[in-house]
């Protein structure tokens, strides 16, 4: 009897415009999710995408599958830059502020409303990429509290409903008009943020626990 191979038990790899196919879907999946909304029609993702609707289900065989992948794409790029962040020396402050605007031009606002009631938050590719970028997001301000330049009566969570809210376009092609004011007014919340405080802030810091909880 003849014995299998190791090379016959491996799992084919997937075929490169197979992988490309996949990364068109959910860059046409991003960019609807941030023009339309979470409920953007699956066939104009696929259209726009440039694959029929066929491939789209055998990539994802349904919305929330679509949305899972977008959110985690979105958070692992963020995730990485973070760490290219993290890797260099300067101004801390100055590098919280990088990540404030980069979060802007990813959009991640966009994504909250696909974190509905519906969708599994408790998926294990969806919880590790959100648990990766909440722990580099804190090292960012860790950095630039201990420099004495981030105030101290706030937290990751403050950070990240501000940063959510200001970066959330209202659905529909028209409201992206607007975009030229989210970086000014990203740096208004960003010089509320330096110490020393000019205010004292009601209530108390809000950790990213506090918002799963809301």
């Amino acid at each position: 009897m003849e014995t299998a191979t190791p090379a016959q038990h491996r799992t084919p790899r997937p075929r490169a415009d197979a992988l490309r196919n996949r990364e068109r879907i959910v860059a046409a999946g991003r960019e609807m999710f941030v023009e339309f909304g979470a409920d953007a029609p699956l066939d104009e993702i696929a259209r726009r995408a440039g694959v029929g609707n066929a491939t789209l289900y055998r990539n994802f065989p349904d919305r929330h599958s679509l949305q899972r992948e977008v959110v985690c794409s979105v958070m692992d790029r963020v995730s990485e830059q973070i760490e290219l962040m993290l890797a260099e020396t300067g101004d801390a402050f100055e590098t919280l502020s990088r990540f404030v605007h980069m979060s802007a031009e990813e959009r991640i606002g966009a994504l909250c409303p696909m974190l509905s009631e519906a969708f599994d938050q408790s998926h294990p590719e969806l919880v590790a990429s959100r648990e990766r970028v909440e722990a580099l997001v804190e090292e960012l301000m860790e950095r630039a509290r201990a420099a004495g330049q981030l105030r101290t009566d706030v937290a990751v969570g403050d950070l990240m409903v501000a940063v959510s809210q200001l970066t959330r376009p209202l659905p529909g092609i028209a409201c992206l008009n607007i975009d030229r004011f989210v970086h000014r007014h990203l740096q208004l919340f960003l010089d509320g943020l330096r110490a020393p405080a000019r205010s004292e802030l009601p209530g108390t810091a809000a950790t990213m626990e506090d918002l799963r909880q809301a």
